[in-house]
């Protein structure tokens, strides 16, 4: 079976962003189709500043989710980055095998060095060196490819250059992983800010609807997502942004094409009522058992002990040949 990788940064409460465009198919498609490891990637997490005791928060609800939201311990292996040491045994090498350069040269250091330089902080060295990390949280499991969104591609392409170096310089070792861009993965724009993605980690949290946000919140949010004024219901993401995420997000809870759903409404009243019934009823399931496991708090502590244990089995293999192949005693 093709092996896949991805996992899920403890920055911010997981949002419906998160589950239309990644969690559902990991249930419903990689779980069954894939040997599939899903990481609460903890580690990422440390690259800003942030609240210890927030970070341990957000990583137990994070598991708690996936859980929550479909993913069975019994088809895939689910874990907590942290736990499994093979991750930081593997990024040394790595970051001796990556250069200075094309390191500064990813976009998303530029950006978020700049935001926290603004912001009066220090930019943290793991900041820098984090999507090494990245790389070998998937070239220890042997991936062969990588479910990700445009926002990490040059990420994936970092491993790959990785992979094929450290293979020609020290031995074939790696896997050299694919990005994919899985098809039915929906991404759910923010309601107040339709041209930028609904993110987790966003200050405010008015344009998002997070997945244990209660029905009354998912209504209230999106009756007050921004449209256009005096325009007609069409699906035109240049002109009418806002629209357009409204009538994507309708489609992705099972409504039909966006284009055709379009013709269907007469009012931004009525579309906005729609998808506000739709994602509470998309949601409800997960809310419900979300609480379930959160009155169980044992048993998630088992399936992320025992989903450690087997994630370890898998790398260290390879990881100690890495570390053979780098001169490395045993």
């Amino acid at each position: 079976m093709t092996r896949i990788f991805s996992g899920i940064k403890p920055t911010g409460h997981a949002t419906l962003g998160n589950y239309l465009g990644a969690m559902r198919r990991w249930v419903e498609v990689d779980q069954h189709q894939s040997d599939a490891l899903f990481s609460v990637v903890d580690l990422h997490a440390l690259t800003m500043e942030h609240d210890p005791a927030r970070v341990g928060r957000l990583s137990r609800q994070a598991a708690t989710l996936m859980l929550a939201a479909g993913l069975d311990p019994a088809l895939c292996t689910l874990f907590v980055q942290s736990q499994v040491v093979e991750h930081v045994r593997l990024s040394y090498l790595l970051e001796c095998t990556a250069t200075d350069g094309e390191l500064r040269r990813m976009i998303q250091y530029k950006e978020k060095g700049a935001r926290a330089q603004a912001a009066g902080q220090s930019v943290r060295v793991s900041l820098l060196t984090y999507p090494v990390l990245m790389a070998a949280d998937i070239l220890a499991y042997g991936t062969d490819e990588v479910p990700v969104g445009d926002d990490q591609t040059q990420h994936v392409e970092l491993t790959r250059d990785l992979a094929v170096r450290f293979n020609q310089r020290y031995g074939h070792t790696f896997t050299v992983p694919k990005a994919t861009r899985p098809q039915v993965a929906a991404r759910v724009m923010d309601l107040q800010d339709p041209t930028s993605k609904m993110g987790k980690s966003h200050d405010s949290g008015a344009g998002i609807v997070y997945l244990l946000d209660d029905a009354d919140q998912v209504r209230k949010k999106i009756m007050r997502a921004v449209t256009d004024s005096g325009r007609a219901v069409e699906y035109n993401r240049e002109d009418s942004p806002g629209v357009a995420n409204l009538l994507e997000i309708l489609s992705a809870c099972g409504g039909g094409n966006p284009i055709d759903l379009a013709g269907v409404y007469e009012s931004y009243g009525s579309l906005k009522k729609d998808v506000a019934e739709a994602v509470v009823e998309l949601l409800r399931p997960v809310r419900e058992r979300h609480a379930e496991l959160a009155s169980d708090p044992g048993y998630v502590d088992q399936v992320l002990r025992e989903g450690a244990e087997r994630a370890r089995a898998m790398a260290r293999p390879r990881v100690d040949a890495a570390y053979a192949a780098f001169g490395l005693l045993p």
